[in-house]
């Protein structure tokens, strides 16, 4: 994924957060007549992004590439079909051990699966969007 469009989507979708990253994951698989989706119409898409909160280029690029490392091995077998799945580092993403960051994404993918999303984030007040 590389358009705005996609990303702001995706945030309006179900989030799961972690430690070291938050998932969101929005399917995209259109209704059919029944009203059941049709799994494997659309290709499954992934999306990363990483704040400059995070740390300078260098340390994001890191973080970046970890990402597109684990989504690329995992989402085939543990991702929703039709979805659009990004990931967002947090703070401390990228000290994270790289197999307790595949675990936690796939309990992630697990819990976006069965549809178990975080609540919404609260909106400060006075913060205009």
């Amino acid at each position: 994924m590389r358009k705005r469009a996609d990303f702001l989507a995706a945030n309006r979708s179900l989030r799961v957060a972690r430690p070291g990253f938050v998932l969101l994951a929005n399917a995209r698989v259109p209704l059919t007549a029944s009203g059941l989706r049709e799994p494997g119409v659309e290709p499954m898409r992934f999306g990363v992004t990483v704040t400059k909160k995070i740390g300078n280029a260098v340390v994001r690029n890191r973080m970046k590439r970890r990402f597109r490392a684990l989504l690329r091995e995992l989402l085939p077998q543990h991702g929703m079909a039709g979805a659009d799945h990004v990931m967002i580092g947090r703070e401390g993403g990228v000290e994270r051990d790289f197999a307790t960051l595949r675990r936690e994404l796939v309990e992630a993918l697990a819990r976006a699966m069965a549809g178990k999303g975080d609540p919404p984030r609260r909106r400060t007040p006075g913060k205009k969007r």
